[in-house]
């Protein structure tokens, strides 16, 4: 069965989408933890980090080239982002089709507790 993001990427569910390339898409989380807080995801099915391979390995870093171009496009670039992923659910991990949470555009702390 077709993952949440998956009927995003193919168009199926509505999303405000920021960017996208012929391997990843990015678009705005619909919680917004920062002003700007998206989503950037593959467009292919990977569960969980657990389930990257050398062959579908490739798109993590696509992901986080994506990263670096949305902080380029929302000005943020210089000031400072904090991109996140999480593994499996008692990390927070609600969608398993990974997906790099991209969180700007006000001071974050940390631990991220």
């Amino acid at each position: 069965m077709a993952t949440l993001f998956t009927k995003i990427i193919n168009r199926e569910i509505p999303a405000k989408i920021i960017y996208e390339n012929p391997k990843v898409l990015a678009f705005e989380d619909i919680h917004p933890q920062a002003p700007h807080h998206y989503l950037i995801v593959p467009k292919i099915e990977i569960a969980t980090i657990n389930d990257l391979t050398p062959e579908n390995a490739g798109y993590v870093a696509e992901m986080y080239l994506a990263a670096k171009e949305i902080a380029k496009m929302k000005g943020v670039d210089e000031r400072g982002y904090r991109v996140v992923m999480n593994c499996n659910a008692e990390a927070g991990q609600t969608v398993f089709h990974i997906h790099l949470h991209f969180l700007a555009g006000r001071e974050l702390h940390w631990p991220p507790g």
